[in-house]
């Protein structure tokens, strides 16, 4: 501890004065204010304070400190006068520019991804989102080691299993690092090997899966709670979600049903973190119905629903074959004035895959509900089905989640003309 309240971890003190900076480098479909409160949020995720903003316009990144040489000089100035102890730049910072700001401004530096990967080190809360962490963390640290450690030019000693003599400190931690993420990538692989035999179960079992997905404070992990019971962590806080969490849910109609909760989408996610975290997206590409949480509050809610969409095309989630049907939940309607949120109830009320909510209130959950189970009852037809006729359990199943039009029951089958939803069918087909 370095004070009262100021918890010291990885270098960076919690409760720390901070500047946020935002280098512009061309057209941005978000305003410079609006990327500026984001990065703010996420300075907050890990209890920075944050006690300055500051925008600058760059016509073309310096390769030394990023930022030009009067910019320097402006945010230096504006650290000493803020006293701030902490610089956190919203874009990629090389090693390199990292070191030579410090030495500028007088104050720790971290980028965007730096940042990021701080907040996603303390939420995690499951052994793989830990082992996901850790992984991007040292994929991160394993370019920065010229400005990370003060030893680096003493030479280390050849004691056989600490490497050949003359081998630099360096050498030897990056070697270090590289044994690490080479077992941290052995252990993923099982955990993403057993979690796929959990899901290979779950699509044998006779339950639909519906995956929540959204920007990151959409307000997922609210209109989680209000549609399980749960008490899934649920703050005004960026990524106050980092692991996939699941509960059975009733429908109008389906007796059961599976609700994914999932971790926020954030504009520029690290690529570490795209890599790293894409096992923890996988149960959004198995879902049969995504259910895309957007916060009509946002003044950058489009531009936030584009860059939902383009990760959830980019890992198969959407768009081509298979891809599951995607529900828009039009959220936070109790904080648009009336005016506006009659004009949101009128367009949704033009489209079938859109309904207007308020997590919050409970507003509009019922109806979304009915709208999740009319769309996984979607597309039904009969099939013939001849079964063993001491296949008591399949014979519950299709009577529990089909319309059984006719039975006949024979000495050696039992034919069954049912009719299924094309889900329910492939899972029927699925069970083996």
């Amino acid at each position: 501890m370095s004070g009262f309240g100021r918890e010291e971890k990885d270098g960076i003190v919690r409760g720390a004065r901070a500047i946020v900076t935002l280098p512009e480098t061309g057209p941005h479909n978000r305003s410079a204010e609006a990327r500026l409160d984001e990065v703010a949020g996420l300075a907050a995720a890990i209890g920075l304070d944050v006690v300055e903003r500051v925008a600058f316009r760059l016509r073309s990144p310096k390769a030394a400190t990023l930022l030009g040489s009067g910019q320097v000089e402006q945010l230096a100035e504006a650290a000493r006068i803020a006293d701030a102890e902490l610089v956190v730049v919203d874009a990629t910072v090389t090693p390199i520019q990292q070191r030579n700001l410090e030495k500028a401004i007088g104050t720790k530096v971290i980028d965007r991804t730096g940042l990021i990967l701080e907040i996603f080190g303390e939420r995690a809360a499951t052994a793989e989102g830990r082992l996901q962490v850790e992984l991007a963390h040292l994929d991160y640290q394993a370019g920065r080691l010229v400005r990370s450690w003060t030893h680096l030019e003493r030479q280390r000693g050849g004691f056989g299993f600490l490497g050949g003599p003359g081998e630099t400190q360096i050498e030897a931690d990056r070697r270090l690092i590289r044994d690490r993420m080479a077992k941290l990538r052995k252990e993923l692989e099982q955990v993403s090997r057993t979690r796929g035999l959990h899901r290979d179960r779950r699509r044998r079992a006779p339950w639909p899966v519906v995956a929540l997905v959204g920007y990151t404070n959409a307000g997922k992990s609210t209109l989680f709670n209000r549609m399980t019971g749960a008490d899934v962590m649920a703050k005004d806080l960026l990524f106050a979600t980092l692991d996939p969490t699941m509960r059975h849910i009733r429908l109008p109609g389906i007796d059961k049903a599976i609700l994914s909760d999932t971790v926020g989408f954030v504009s520029d996610l690290p690529t570490q973190l795209v890599a790293a975290f894409r096992a923890t997206l996988e149960e959004v590409v198995t879902a049969d119905i995504i259910v895309h949480v957007r916060d009509l509050s946002h003044p950058d809610t489009d531009a936030q629903a584009e860059d939902v969409a383009a990760v959830l095309t980019e890992i198969g989630a959407i768009g081509g074959e298979g891809g599951a049907t995607v529900i828009e939940a039009w959220n936070k309607i109790d904080a648009l004035d009336d005016d506006a949120a009659a004009a949101v109830r009128e367009e949704a009320s033009r489209r079938d895959d859109a309904v207007p909510i308020s997590a919050l209130t409970g507003e509009g959950v019922d109806a979304l509900a009915r709208v999740i189970s009319d769309t996984l009852s979607r597309g039904s037809r009969v099939h013939t089905v001849r079964i063993d006729p001491g296949d008591g359990a399949a014979i519950a199943w299709l009577h529990q989640h089909g319309e059984v039009l006719a039975s006949e029951t024979g000495e050696a089958m039992t034919r069954l003309d049912v009719r299924l939803s094309d889900i329910d069918w492939a899972r029927f087909a699925a069970r083996g």
